[in-house]
């Protein structure tokens, strides 16, 4: 069974990970996880694309939008803001909600209002919080191969770039430390780079 993942803004914000979420997804056998958003998650994406980048054309913005939604298994619509989030930013709540609604097993976020709750507000959750770092070690710790694929599919595309970009570098700077030298290990299979 495809374990469930509700994926917030933050991650899909950042095309680095973003990419690694969903080449991670679609290459793993029989669906080792599944990927959900609400609509509000995409909003906010698509807010936070446009307030960065005004000048883009429409296509960016669209294209990104089409991308993700291509990629994410379902879109939670049906969830109740209750109280019940332990957090003390009033906009989580509704990231909370909806990985409780959608029984979700696991809330992917770099937000500090869930990575920085204290342990004992943790533990009463009924899902399991992981950054972007801490999820893809997981996924490497269980299936290496599809990781070492990915890896070397992200080095070919981007080194064919004119400005090419070191994906292990793009993953310490998308705040990926660990899992970037995960990627160096597999890379270093691959011989010279």
């Amino acid at each position: 069974m495809a374990l469930g993942v509700l994926v917030d803004a933050n991650v899909l914000y950042s095309r680095t990970l973003r990419d690694w979420l969903f080449l991670l997804k679609l290459r793993s056998e029989a669906g080792m996880f599944t990927v959900y958003a609400t609509e509000d998650i995409i909003a906010e994406v698509l807010y936070r694309l446009r307030r960065d980048n005004p000048s883009k054309p429409g296509a960016f913005i669209s294209g990104i939008h089409d991308r993700v939604v291509a990629n994410i298994d379902d879109r939670i619509t049906d969830f109740q803001i209750d109280g019940s989030f332990p957090g003390d930013d009033p906009d989580d709540a509704h990231v909370h909600a909806a990985a409780v609604a959608s029984g979700a097993r696991i809330l992917l976020t770099d937000d500090s209002g869930f990575t920085d709750l204290p342990d004992d507000a943790i533990e009463q959750l009924p899902y399991e919080v992981h950054t972007c770092d801490s999820f893809f070690v997981l996924v490497d710790d269980v299936a290496p191969a599809i990781v070492s694929d990915v890896a070397a599919e992200q080095h070919a595309y981007w080194t064919s770039k004119p400005d090419s970009t070191d994906i292990a570098s793009a993953l310490e700077r998308a705040g990926c430390p660990i899992f970037a030298n995960r990627v160096r290990e597999h890379m270093s299979a691959f011989g010279p780079v």
